[in-house]
């Protein structure tokens, strides 16, 4: 199979061996991975991996691959080079070894999110899914079953990646079904097939009608999340022709219609008004 390369994933080693970055192999492969968030609102990958250079012999704690809107930087290799060992989850707190039998730092890499102060949430949402989607294919792991947040492993002291995802609005449960996604969407049986899309997962309404932003609004590629790219921007009371919607996308707010444009793009529900039919048009004139 191949996957989808839709980023760079840059390395930027940390010094070794270091108290962060002790060079020792991960033995036995990957098994798991452990999504954290950096708990330092507004740092980015860079200043969050420069941070651990200069502090490498200071501090043990460390992870693999740190995300950003700008930026994918692995500081212990992962996926760059054979995989290393990082300390990322308290050894003697055992959760991870009831769930997958392994410790987190000898079998998992951790993928911290950058969040906060100008990081473009969306954007660094999205690398942030993609990169760990792109783990579970390169150690052929279950993306249904193999991610795990650190909160849940250590929920005594820790809330990430709780925080950051709510930083933008997004919940826990929602990066597990979004990785999910991004894996079929990026996984294909060869490199000239047409990659998997999740559209065929939403139960569409076909019924057209208008209606106008309340508020600035993204039109989203293909697919009703916000993981997907946007491809316009409308300011508040544009209006916008409908062809459908779906009741199942992404929830946002405790909302998951999206309408479905001719296009076949998709916009929240939340961010506009409510719809008028093409038939009370018509009953109108």
């Amino acid at each position: 199979m191949s996957f989808l390369q839709k980023y760079t994933i840059t390395p930027r080693y940390l010094t070794k061996p270091s108290k962060r970055r002790s060079g020792k192999l991960i033995i036995g492969g990957v098994k798991f991975i452990v999504a954290h968030d950096t708990g330092n609102p507004g740092s980015t990958a860079a200043n969050n991996v420069g941070y651990y250079e200069r502090s490498r012999n200071e501090d043990s704690a460390s992870a693999h691959i740190f995300v950003d809107d700008k930026e994918i930087i692995e500081c212990i290799p992962a996926l760059t080079a054979p995989s290393e060992k990082a300390w990322h989850v308290l050894y003697k707190v055992d959760t991870d070894n009831h769930i997958y039998g392994y410790d987190a730092n000898d079998a998992a890499i951790g993928v911290e999110y950058c969040y906060g102060g100008h990081i473009n949430a969306d954007e660094a949402y999205r690398k942030y899914v993609w990169v760990i989607a792109s783990i579970c294919e390169r150690f052929k792991l279950d993306p249904a079953t193999a991610v795990v947040g650190h909160f849940f492993l250590d929920p005594n002291r820790k809330t990430d990646p709780v925080t950051g995802l709510a930083q933008s609005r997004r919940t826990y449960d929602q990066l597990l079904k979004d990785i999910v996604t991004e894996y079929q969407a990026c996984v294909g049986s060869n490199d000239n097939a047409p990659l998997m899309t999740a559209s065929a997962q939403w139960n569409f309404t076909a019924q057209a009608g208008k209606v106008a932003t309340t508020a600035k609004l993204n039109i989203r590629k293909d697919t009703p999340r916000r993981t997907a790219d946007v491809v316009q921007v409308l300011p508040a009371g544009a209006t916008l022709d409908y062809v459908g919607w779906v009741s199942d996308g992404e929830t946002v707010n405790g909302n998951s219609k999206w309408y479905r444009n001719a296009n076949g793009h998709y916009f929240w529900s939340g961010g506009v008004t409510s719809p008028v039919t093409a038939a009370e048009q018509t009953s109108a004139q």
